[in-house]
């Protein structure tokens, strides 16, 4: 691409992150056609533009059997879940470098927009080459750590063989922290239903990489003592981290989680508890377990150790809104994000007790943060819906099970009733727009309303319509 070419595409952050994620699926489209990538006959075209756009978007749901792909096709899988998940919140950022040789202001909010540090001053001091750095190294040690003990575990509990064992560990670590809910088995891992030695370290590492880049680095600052101008501290190691001196992102965000990782078990366990077609026939150590990895999985992960198909529409109501609120923002979860959620629950309460400010943690939300809760709010309700009335439309299916559906690939979860696989060449292409713009959707909303906010230079007379 000429250099100018190049630099205009840069001067909107927003579009250059689409057109990456776009390219890097039409790409593994392409490698994923190779006839050396699935073993037996070629599928059609339309299965491969959906598989490629489900990992690059590290989605999950799938319309072809995992087990129909070869070696090969499997490893171009992972590595667009891997590029998916990190490289491309980092492409964006570095095409820009590459093409200015230095770090433009549209530039700074792509990079803040991408790791989630919009006005909260966590890396504002730390340059792009060091955020980039921090989030490999962090990437590649939960990869890397929980790659290790998944393979010990399937090796030393006899369930594969050494290299079976060690390819399947790496595979199931990546998907897991970058919360893309693929697996190498058939049924996902409802083998494995009733081990904690598996099922809690990869519940673990998809609820970390959840988080998002800017918590994680936040917390390592304070255990490593530095504070945001490099000061350091006496204390050491875990005695230095101090939720207080957090930014208020980290606040909402780390809060709304954990609000969520104890509701979303207790939740799940109560309402399928005594369903003979998940949990009931489990024993009580293996429901407790089942209860907390798929209370704690629709929030983006995608894994399911029970059968989606069997909870009761109650239960699917309730994982539907968990994929709906989706994890972290600068994480590789997609939804509405909890920090949405939870601006939206302050907005709502401070209107219930009559209060002109929405005050969190001590700080006073901005009016213009509230506008863009709303906003993404609201747009994602509107293509969820409308993404499951063409479903029901389209195809010989109910309400509640279309709208599952297009939530999971709004919210890149990948949690399927079975309907996936049943999709019509409308629904497929639709579920790949859907999902392109659940992974994207809401940072970009952000990102063009950040890069486009100029005020007219008058305004028009207040009136107040009739509300409620």
């Amino acid at each position: 691409m000429p250099k100018w070419r190049l630099l205009r595409a840069t001067e909107n952050p927003a579009r250059l992150v689409l057109t990456a994620f776009a390219s890097l699926i039409v790409i593994g489209t392409i490698l994923l056609r190779i006839p050396a990538a699935f073993d037996g006959p070629q599928p059609p075209i339309l299965d491969s533009l959906f598989t490629s756009t489900s990992a690059t978007t590290v989605t999950g749901l799938a319309t072809l059997d995992i087990s129909g792909f070869s070696a090969f096709g499997e490893l171009i899988i992972l590595l667009l879940i891997q590029v998916g998940g990190f490289g491309i919140m980092a492409l964006g950022a570095i095409l820009s470098v590459v093409a200015s040789h230095r770090m433009g202001l549209s530039q700074r909010k792509l990079a803040a927009a991408e790791f989630g540090t919009l006005d909260n001053g966590v890396l504002a001091e730390v340059d792009l080459r060091g955020i980039l750095r921090r989030v490999a190294e962090i990437t590649l040690l939960v990869e890397l750590t929980l790659g290790f003990i998944l393979f010990l575990r399937l090796w030393l509990g006899g369930y594969e063989s050494v290299t079976r064992s060690l390819y399947s560990g790496l595979f199931h670590s990546i998907s897991a922290f970058n919360n893309a809910g693929i697996s190498l088995y058939s049924d996902s891992l409802e083998q494995f239903h009733g081990d904690p030695y598996l099922l809690i370290p990869l519940s673990l590492a998809f609820i970390l990489g959840g988080f998002g880049f800017p918590i994680i680095i936040e917390v390592l600052r304070q255990v490593r003592g530095t504070g945001p101008v490099g000061q350091r501290s006496n204390r050491r190691g875990l005695a230095r981290i101090d939720p207080k001196r957090w930014s208020l992102h980290a606040k909402i965000t780390v809060t709304a989680t954990i609000a969520l990782v104890v509701i979303g078990p207790l939740t799940f366990a109560v309402l399928e508890w005594r369903n003979p077609l998940t949990l009931g026939s489990l024993d009580v150590g293996e429901r407790i377990l089942a209860s907390w990895f798929q209370g704690t999985t629709p929030r983006t992960a995608g894994f399911n150790t029970i059968d989606i198909g069997g909870l009761q529409e109650p239960t699917l109501l309730f994982v539907t809104t968990l994929m709906f609120i989706g994890a972290g923002p600068a994480s590789t979860s997609g939804g509405i994000k909890v920090t949405t959620f939870a601006v939206l629950a302050f907005v709502i309460w401070a209107e219930v007790r009559g209060r002109n400010d929405v005050n969190v943690f001590g700080r006073r939300l901005s009016r213009g943060v509230v506008r863009q809760a709303i906003t993404i709010a609201l747009l994602s309700v509107g293509l969820v819906v409308g993404t499951a009335l063409v479903l029901v439309g389209t195809m010989d299916v109910t309400l509640t099970p279309a709208l599952f559906e297009a939530t999971s690939a709004f919210g890149t979860v990948g949690l399927s009733t079975g309907l996936t696989g049943e999709l019509n060449s409308i629904s497929r292409a639709l579920l790949v727009i859907v999902m392109l713009a659940g992974r994207i959707g809401p940072m970009t909303f952000v990102t063009a309303i950040a890069l486009k906010n100029r005020d007219l230079p008058y305004r028009y007379p207040e009136e107040r319509p009739i509300i409620g």
